[in-house]
């Protein structure tokens, strides 16, 4: 949560402290199945400032992140502190703020299971996996750590030596880094411009499977509203062969220019790859919510 930032034609917002994290957070390992169990009481400061230059401060409040509640159905409480002045940043917060503090807990979430599942016994398809190195049966947060969580994502094997390419690509949004960032982690949105079934878990260490299984990846790092890394590829490419797309999010304030480089794509699927994305991905994001804006 800390240094999330908003902003709008009235101004700006940034959560500037988590002042309260109280709660808890452990993982167990019973008959080969993982149960995770989190539960945690959360307070931050945000500061706003408007175009105008003046200053203002409020609460950010979630009482009730835990296990027990979808993303969707948490309580995030915005105010604006008691000597402060009425001022439409506080809806700023409460809407696109709000928003954001959701994201960032979803992405704690998916941190909590797989960061902290190192050294348990995993579930598999033909039972349960040795146990990792180190052994941890419970998982204890502290401030920093859900505050800023970092973590490096399980590595993919990137498959088979071939003769490789890398390009960039560009395109303008009309939309902001938000809500675009948005776009590639949400499953529903994903089937949505895609028009097909689809699987993603979007968070680190995610694993995604678009059009019918013909696109398939992981996750390996995330930035809010700037940058998604994923290891990709088509199933038809050598076994276990992955490109590595690196998504780079710069907000122009009235859009969001999308930078996207591809490294280790197969040499003979250049042409393909490029058209693919400006089609499936540029285009029809463009044509389903209504991003649309001229190529750059």
């Amino acid at each position: 949560m800390l240094g999330l930032k908003v902003e709008n034609e009235e101004g700006c917002c940034e959560v500037t402290e988590v002042s309260k994290v109280e709660g808890e957070a452990s993982i167990n390992n019973r008959k080969g199945k993982l149960i995770f169990f989190y539960e945690w009481n959360l307070k931050a400061t945000w500061t706003g400032q408007s175009k105008t230059g003046v200053k203002y401060k409020g609460t950010v409040e979630v009482p009730n992140l835990s296990d027990e509640n979808d993303m969707e159905d948490l309580d995030i409480s915005v105010a604006l502190n008691k000597d402060e002045p009425d001022t439409p940043l506080t809806a700023l917060m409460k809407t696109k703020g709000a928003d954001r503090v959701r994201e960032a807990l979803g992405s704690y979430v998916g941190f909590l299971k797989t960061e902290f599942t190192q050294g348990m016994i995993l579930p598999t398809a033909n039972g349960v996996a040795k146990p990792q190195a180190t052994s941890q049966s419970k998982a204890k947060m502290d401030k920093t750590q859900i505050s800023s969580s970092s973590s490096t994502a399980a590595p993919v094997n990137t498959g088979v030596k071939i003769p490789t390419c890398k390009f960039t690509l560009k395109d303008k949004f009309l939309t902001s880094p938000a809500d675009l960032f948005r776009v590639f982690l949400n499953q529903e949105m994903v089937q949505a411009f895609t028009k097909a079934p689809a699987s993603v878990d979007g968070t680190r260490g995610g694993r995604f499977r678009l059009l019918d299984g013909n696109v398939l990846g992981v996750f390996t790092d995330l930035v809010f509203d700037e940058k998604i890394v994923m290891k990709w590829r088509y199933n038809n490419w050598p076994s276990e062969h992955y490109a590595t797309v690196s998504m780079t999010f710069v907000d122009l304030s009235s859009a969001t220019e999308l930078k996207v480089e591809y490294r280790g794509v197969p040499e003979n699927e250049e042409e393909r790859t490029k058209e693919g994305w400006k089609r499936y991905y540029f285009e029809a994001i463009k044509q389903t919510f209504g991003f649309g804006a001229r190529l750059l």
